[in-house]
C-alpha cells in the first residue's frame, strides 16, 4: 500500500504559526482554499480547522518538475506542504486574516489527494440552498463557520464536563435500547429479532433510568444524552438530539438552581467571556404568563402585559363582557410613546398576528394629542376609558393593543404581538443575555382531547408542598417543583424536582389515567425500586444543540449539529430513512403493509 505521507508530520495547525515563530521549519497539512499562479510565484492559502495560512512556491527554489506539478493544484486538494515560517514584507501584510503578518516559504510538498471541483462553494459566502448543503454536508462542515460552531460546540461539550466533575458528578450512560413508556411524543421503536413481535424503544430522555442511578446511591449523575422524539417537526427540532442530563440526590429546588447556577456563569464565561451574575432572577409560572404572556418570557424589553379586566367588569361592549362571563380577561400592552410608529395598516396586520393565536380579533386605543382614536371607543364609557388609562399608565402618546378572550388565549396572543412589537420598534438590545428561572409552573394540564389531565413537565415531578391536599380535590390548581432555565426568550433546559415515594406517585398516575394494571405494566420497575429506600432528588435536562445556537449565534440548530435532519426529519446526505432488505425484515419478522 502506497504511503503517501513517507513519513512526514504535522509540525503545527495553519493558525496557530504567528510572526513570534518567524524562521521555524514546518510541515503543514490541509485543503487548498485558493490558488494564484503568477508566473515564477505560486501562492496558495492552505486551510484546516483552525484557520488558513498563506504558502508560497519559488520557481527558484525547486525542481522545474516539482514547481510545474504545483501549477496543477485546485481548490480542495489535500497538501502537505514543508518549509520556512517568513514574515511577510510590510506592504503584503493582510489584516484581515489571522496570519496575515506570515506566510510559508515552500522548500517541498506532496498532493495527498485531488478534488473535483466542488458542487458547492467552500466559503462563507456560500449561497447554496440549505438542502443543497445537507446533501455535500461534509464539504460544508470545510466552511470556517461550520468549523467555528463545531469547535465551539466542543467547547461547550468539554466545559460540561469538566465542572460537573468537580462538582462531584459522576458520568454514567444509561441504555439506548430501552423500554417503551409512551406519555408524550411517540417513540421510534426498534423490533427484537430474539423476540419475535416484540420491540426495545430509543430514548426520549434518561429519565427513569437516571431516577433508579439515585435509587443506587450515585448521588450526583450528569450524562451527554443521545435522545430521540418522533414528533411532528418544527424548523428547530430533531428526531435525534443531546441533552446535557443531571440528576442529584438528598436536594430542594434551591440546591439543583445554585449548582446549575455555577455551571451557567463557568460556560458563558469561557464561551463568550461574559459575566453571569448570581442569583439570577426568579419568576413563577403565573407572574411569567401575566407579565408576558409566555413560560419563556425575553426580559431584555419591557412592553409587558397589563390586565384591564377590573376597569371593563361591568362594560356593555360584548366583546369584553362575553370574555369575563366565561371565566377570561381583558388585557392590553401598552406601547408607551409609540402612538405615531404605527399606520392603520400596520395595527390591522397586528390584529392578523393575534387572530393566528385564536384571538377573535385586535382591539386598540391611540391616545394622540387631539384626542383618542379607537374602533372601541364608542362602546366604552367615559369612565371605563379613564379606568383604563389609570391601570394601563396610558397617557398622550401612548398606543394601547387589548385582547379579550379565555386566559390561554389572550396570554398566547399578546406575548406573540410583544415580540412583534419589540422587533418593529427595534427595543432587543445586541449583545444581551438575560437568564432568569421560571418557577412553580403547574403540576398537570387539562387535554380536552384526552378529557383528562396530564402532566405539566412529566409524570415523575413533584407537587408543591403546600398544594398536596388539593391533589385529589383540585388537581388543576396544584403547582410542582419545577422550574425551566430561560435566555432571551428560549428555553435552555427544565426539571424538577422528583416523587420519590411509592404512594404519591401511583396517585400520580391515577390522576393521569392510569389504571393500577397500566402504572404496572408501564412503570412497575420504578415503582417497585421506590420499595427500598428512595432518597429525595431532583434534576435538570439542557438542550446541548439549543445551547450551542445560541452561544454561536447560529440562525439553526442544524447550523450546530455536524450531520442534522431536515425538516421531514429525513437526511438529505445518506437517504436516510430507506426501505431494507426483505431478508431483514423477515428476520425481525415484520411485514410491510402498504395503505
Amino acid at each position: 500500500m502506497q504511503d503517501l505521507l513517507g513519513g512526514w508530520k504535522r509540525s503545527s495547525y495553519c493558525a496557530e504559526l504567528t510572526a513570534a515563530d518567524a524562521g521555524r521549519e514546518v510541515t503543514l497539512m490541509g485543503w487548498t482554499n485558493a490558488h494564484r499562479d503568477l508566473g515564477a510565484l505560486i501562492f496558495v492559502q492552505l486551510r484546516d480547522r483552525t484557520g488558513l495560512m498563506q504558502i508560497v512556491f519559488d520557481s527558484a527554489d525547486m525542481p522545474e518538475t516539482d514547481f510545474a506539478l504545483a501549477g496543477g493544484i485546485r481548490a480542495e486538494f489535500v497538501l502537505a506542504v514543508r518549509g520556512t515560517l517568513i514574515l511577510r514584507t510590510p506592504g503584503m501584510v493582510n489584516p484581515n486574516m489571522a496570519t496575515g503578518e506570515v506566510e510559508v516559504r515552500v522548500s517541498s510538498f506532496k498532493i495527498l489527494s485531488r478534488s473535483e471541483t466542488p458542487p458547492i462553494e467552500v466559503d462563507d459566502n456560500c449561497n447554496a440552498g440549505e438542502l443543497l448543503r445537507l446533501k455535500y454536508r461534509y464539504l460544508d462542515l470545510r466552511r470556517p463557520a461550520m468549523q467555528r460552531n463545531l469547535l465551539m460546540r466542543h467547547k461547550i461539550a468539554f466545559c460540561t464536563r469538566r465542572y460537573f466533575a468537580e462538582q462531584g458528578f459522576l458520568e454514567i450512560e444509561t441504555p439506548m435500547l430501552t423500554k417503551s413508556t409512551p406519555e408524550g411524543a411517540r417513540d421510534y421503536l426498534v423490533p427484537s429479532r430474539v423476540h419475535p413481535g416484540e420491540f426495545f424503544a430509543l430514548p426520549q430522555s434518561p429519565q427513569l433510568f437516571k431516577q433508579l442511578l439515585m435509587v443506587s446511591g450515585y448521588d450526583r449523575y450528569i450524562q451527554l444524552a443521545r435522545c430521540f422524539r418522533d414528533e411532528d417537526l418544527r424548523a428547530d427540532r430533531q428526531p435525534d438530539f443531546t441533552q446535557i442530563d443531571l440528576e442529584l440526590s438528598f436536594v430542594d429546588v434551591d440546591d439543583v438552581i445554585a449548582v446549575n447556577e455555577g455551571f451557567l456563569k463557568e460556560l458563558f464565561a469561557e464561551t463568550l467571556n461574559y459575566e453571569v451574575k448570581r442569583p439570577l432572577p426568579r419568576i413563577t409560572w403565573q407572574d411569567a404568563m401575566d407579565s408576558y404572556g409566555s413560560d419563556k418570557p425575553d426580559t431584555r424589553f419591557g412592553l409587558t402585559l397589563c390586565d384591564i379586566s377590573e376597569a371593563v367588569k361591568d362594560s356593555a361592549f360584548s366583546v369584553f363582557a362575553g370574555a369575563l362571563a366565561a371565566g377570561g380577561s381583558v388585557r392590553c400592552i401598552n406601547a408607551k410613546g409609540y402612538s405615531a410608529a404605527f399606520s392603520r395598516k400596520e395595527i390591522d396586520a397586528l390584529g392578523e398576528v393575534a387572530k393566528t393565536y385564536h384571538a377573535k380579533g385586535l382591539a386598540w386605543m391611540n391616545f394622540k394629542a387631539e384626542g383618542l382614536q379607537s374602533p372601541i371607543a364608542k362602546f366604552l364609557s367615559e369612565m371605563e376609558i379613564e379606568e383604563i388609562k389609570r391601570i394601563a399608565n396610558a397617557e398622550t402618546g401612548d398606543l394601547l393593543f387589548i385582547v379579550a378572550d379565555c386566559n390561554e388565549v389572550v396570554w398566547a396572543a399578546l406575548g406573540a404581538l410583544r415580540l412583534k412589537l419589540a422587533e418593529k420598534l427595534k427595543l432587543i438590545p445586541e449583545n444581551s443575555y438575560n437568564l432568569l428561572w421560571v418557577t412553580e409552573f403547574p403540576l398537570l394540564e387539562w387535554n380536552d382531547e384526552a378529557n383528562r389531565f396530564v402532566a405539566k413537565h412529566h409524570p415523575f415531578t413533584s407537587p408543591m408542598d403546600e398544594d398536596l391536599p388539593f391533589l385529589e380535590s383540585d388537581p388543576g390548581r396544584v403547582r410542582a417543583k419545577a422550574y425551566d432555565i430561560i435566555l432571551n426568550g428560549v428555553e435552555l433546559g427544565g426539571g424538577s424536582i422528583r416523587i420519590h415515594s411509592r404512594p404519591l406517585q401511583e396517585t400520580m398516575f391515577r390522576l393521569l389515567g392510569f389504571t393500577q394494571e397500566e402504572a404496572q405494566l408501564r412503570f412497575g420497575f420504578l415503582l417497585d425500586a421506590f420499595r427500598y429506600g428512595t432518597p429525595p432528588h431532583g434534576g435538570l435536562a439542557y438542550g446541548l444543540d439549543r445551547i450551542a445556537m445560541l452561544i454561536c449565534g447560529a440562525g439553526s440548530i442544524r447550523d450546530v449539529i455536524a450531520f442534522p435532519k431536515v425538516q421531514n426529519a429525513s437526511c438529505p446526505l445518506t437517504n436516510a430513512p430507506d426501505k431494507v432488505d426483505a431478508k431483514q425484515l423477515k428476520e425481525l419478522h415484520i411485514a410491510v403493509v402498504k395503505e
